[in-house]
């Protein structure tokens, strides 16, 4: 059985956790806080160390969505 390739550098993937996530692109922290917001969960207290997969299913979220808002955000520059 064959391992997936590696996500290249900035690129956000359903296996990476959310503190991967923010580790590696702060600005998508604002991202998680919309969605507790939705959700009325803290998911980077509850979920930090969850993959992105499981967080969307835990919560009902679009993982396609939450995927394309996720990119958005790490495609802006940091202050």
């Amino acid at each position: 059985m064959s391992r997936p390739p590696a996500p290249t550098q900035g690129e956000i993937t359903p296996d990476m956790t959310v503190l991967d996530i923010i580790s590696q692109h702060r600005s998508t922290e604002a991202v998680f806080k919309a969605y507790e917001a939705e959700t009325g969960h803290c998911i980077c207290c509850e979920a930090l160390f969850d993959p992105l997969n499981q967080v969307a299913r835990c919560y009902d979220l679009n993982l396609s969505s939450m995927l394309t808002r996720l990119e958005q955000a790490a495609a802006r520059p940091e202050p």
